[in-house]
């Protein structure tokens, strides 16, 4: 179907297109000089010391949690709002993943309920930064340094945000960060660990390259390892996305701002602002229905109305508790968690991209009102 507003699309200038044409114009399209620049240049943006690009987020919080020796009988904290990566990255490495519920503001995992899910297992607190907002992170890293804990920032959401003043991405132990097409910048596929210690650096390193160590030769092989690289075309894409940054957070908060001023009146519905203390690298732009008494059913139907309308819209998230999957393999129920229940039955995200202009943002605000006119 032809949208006449999408709800994501990248920000791709000629810039972009000539580096990744450099590339193809060299005989170094993986393990070449881009993938050293875009870690360098990571690592000069974040003020972190080390930098290790890999395939994508997924493949970054798996090799955070491996490298720090998570695994079978272990237990980390996380949240049941997120998208599936964070949990099954848990998952993958043996370990069970703890859901905390989340705060009905700010919607990510709330500080106070964290310390009654810590037991002699728990080895990591998995903190995310939810459609780029990062309240509470503080609070979590104080609470794990606390108990001795691991943090592994999940900021696949947020690059650009800031908490009091202080960069997302370098709160936790380690920290991740992702670069599909939906997000602040893009690579295309890929993502991007960053730490401060550098012998889990090293090991991230060796992992991603199927286990080789430093100094070896190509078939000389440390440990097991995986196949986690980003090709030097990705790591072209980046540093010229990296380099705009500031200009693709600027944009996204002039699309989050035109939303707030064609819906910030509309009673029927729970409008997201920007938190104080906080710069916010807006990543997506989720409204909710106010109206606790309304079912799934109802959002649902709102959904599909404005796709019938021409509007490309989502439900964002649904419980990741709840996958038929996690829910079996960990003994969970709907109403385990029900301020994240009763968030995400009730969650509409809206395009959001750097470039929607206003009548785009006018056109999806009337849709949205005659819909609700409509259902409610």
């Amino acid at each position: 179907m032809e949208f006449k507003v999408n709800l994501s699309r990248p920000d791709i200038s000629e810039a972009e297109i000539q580096a990744v044409t450099d590339v193809l114009r060299t005989p170094n399209l993986s393990l070449g000089p881009k993938l050293g620049e875009f870690e360098d240049a990571f690592c000069a943006y974040s003020g972190m010391k080390r930098a290790i690009a890999v395939n994508s987020g997924t493949s970054g919080l798996y090799l955070c949690m491996k490298a720090m020796g998570i695994g079978e009988g272990d237990e980390v904290i996380t949240t049941p709002f997120t998208f599936i990566a964070s949990v099954t990255t848990i998952m993958m490495t043996g370990a069970k993943p703890v859901f905390v519920d989340i705060d009905p503001v700010s919607l990510n995992m709330d500080p106070a309920k964290i310390e009654e899910k810590i037991t002699e297992r728990t080895k990591a607190i998995l903190p995310v930064v939810v459609f780029g907002n990062p309240v509470g992170l503080d609070e979590v890293c104080r609470i794990a340094d606390k108990h001795n804990l691991f943090v592994v920032e999940d900021s696949c959401e947020g690059l650009g945000s800031e908490l009091g003043g202080k960069k997302i991405g370098t709160f936790g132990t380690m920290s991740t960060f992702a670069f599909y097409p939906n997000k602040q910048i893009t690579t295309g596929e890929g993502g991007i660990i960053l730490t401060n210690d550098d012998e889990l650096a090293d090991l991230c390193q060796s992992l991603r390259n199927q286990g080789r160590g430093k100094g070896g030769g190509w078939l000389a092989h440390d440990r097991l390892g995986y196949n986690y690289r980003l090709s030097d075309i990705n790591c072209a894409l980046g540093i010229v996305q990296l380099s705009r940054i500031d200009e693709f957070v600027e944009k996204r908060r002039k699309v989050a701002n035109m939303y707030h001023e064609v819906l910030s009146d509309e009673a029927r519905l729970i409008v997201p602002e920007e938190p104080e203390n906080c710069v916010m690298s807006w990543f997506v732009y989720v409204v909710r229905l106010a109206d606790k008494s309304l079912t799934i059913d109802t959002r649902n139907a709102v959904l599909k109305r404005m796709l019938e309308r021409g509007i490309q819209v989502s439900n964002y998230f649904p419980p990741v508790y709840l996958q038929p999957f996690i829910s079996e393999a960990l003994g969970h129920k709907e109403g385990d968690f029900p301020i994240t229940d009763e968030v995400c039955k009730s969650t509409m995200a809206l395009p959001f991209h750097n470039n929607l202009t206003r009548e785009e943002v006018e056109t999806v605000a009337t849709e949205l009102k005659a819909t609700l006119d409509e259902i409610l």
